[in-house]
């Protein structure tokens, strides 16, 4: 456990796809919970991803990429590129889940879960070189 801890303490990678994890449990979570409260399947998605848009926020600008913000002020350019970022998967998101789901009639668990992926891709990559950039 020790050595799973340190390689990920070291790793951006390592730290991405934990927290990424983390991050697709919180979305995955609160839309099949809004699904099961009747909730309609594209604003259900949408507030969904919201929540763990601001999720990831936190922990990536922590944990994973370590940015040097070190008051308010500091996170909201940040914020502001992790925010544009995020609408652009955000879009890749809910136009996937749209197709796999109400187009090619998958089930909608399997439709959310299958565009994480990409979205999981995506959102790495605008993270690495595009908003955490503070201090390297």
């Amino acid at each position: 456990m020790k050595t799973f801890i340190k390689k990920l303490y070291g790793n951006d990678v390592l730290r991405y796809i934990f927290f990424g994890g983390c991050t697709t449990l919180v979305n995955l979570i609160t839309f099949y919970v809004l699904r099961r409260l009747h909730m309609a399947l594209t604003p259900a998605n949408v507030v969904s991803i919201i929540t763990a848009i601001l999720f990831a926020y936190v922990v990536n600008s922590k944990f994973v990429f370590r940015d040097k913000c070190e008051t308010l002020k500091d996170h909201i350019r940040p914020f502001c590129k992790f925010i544009s970022a995020r609408l652009l998967s955000m879009i890749v998101e809910v136009g996937g889940v749209w197709l796999l789901v109400e187009i090619l009639n998958m089930n909608e668990m399997v439709g959310k879960i299958l565009t994480q992926i990409l979205v999981l891709v995506i959102n790495y990559v605008f993270s690495k070189f595009f908003v955490f950039t503070t201090g390297r």
